[in-house]
């Protein structure tokens, strides 16, 4: 039993510096090819954010299927954290962040290294996370551009998503507070990217919860109806 878990300790440890050099690589990258084009490096940013959850998806559909591990919840909360940002997304193409050819060809295939390079590392351990780097991006872009933010109109695909239809799945992925308590306001692109940064940070908190075994929850779950079964 040592030996097993000296070995998973290992291969976590190799999984875990190779993705924060891959992390920090990419970071690199985007920080000298954008300085001076935010839309297009959220655009980027925003391609590969959402690989992790595909990733894990898909790992943990694996494992369901072979019996080994099921999580319920986790399949919820990732869903709906991918679904958030897939508006991310659609937010930086409405404001013009793919028209490159050349940062749409980047971003693909950055993600899709990324995606099996994330598949590998959740094999070892389906709870393992990943911190954010998106959350200081957004936050410096608004210290630094709040004022010229102000005066320009939201996306109308930002204000469809924040304010307007069913919010059950930006709920859904906010498993640090009750559903219901977070309702943003969208006036101007100020906004817009203030909550873009505040779903960063809450991602961040659904992240560290999967850490620990068994503090993943949906917010919509109760424990009575909540699958937990390990086994299978």
């Amino acid at each position: 039993m040592l030996a097993d878990d000296l070995i998973c300790n290992s291969g976590l440890q190799l999984s875990d510096g190779v993705h924060d050099n891959l992390k920090e690589s990419v970071i690199k990258i985007l920080d000298t090819l954008y300085h001076d084009r935010h839309y297009a490096r959220f655009f980027v940013l925003e391609t590969i954010a959402r690989v992790p959850y595909f990733a894990f998806m898909s790992v943990l559909h694996l494992y369901e299927t072979f019996g080994w591990w099921r999580r319920a919840d986790y399949l919820k909360v990732h869903f709906a954290e991918s679904w958030n940002e897939m508006h991310h997304l659609l937010i930086m193409e409405e404001l013009g962040g793919n028209a490159w050819w050349v940062d749409r060809f980047l971003a693909q295939h950055i993600a899709v290294f990324y995606y099996f390079m994330t598949v590998f590392m959740y094999i070892f351990s389906p709870r393992m996370a990943w911190e954010s780097h998106a959350y200081e991006t957004y936050d410096k872009f608004i210290r630094s551009q709040g004022d010229e933010l102000r005066k320009l109109p939201a996306p109308e695909i930002a204000v469809k998503y924040y304010t307007g239809g069913d919010l059950y799945l930006f709920d859904e992925f906010q498993t640090s507070r009750a559903p219901k308590s977070r309702r943003p306001k969208i006036e101007n692109l100020y906004d817009v990217f203030l909550n873009v940064r505040d779903d960063e940070a809450e991602h961040c908190k659904t992240m560290k919860a999967c850490q620990t075994d068994g503090n993943l929850r949906s917010p919509h779950s109760s424990p009575e109806d909540a699958f937990d079964d390990e086994s299978g």
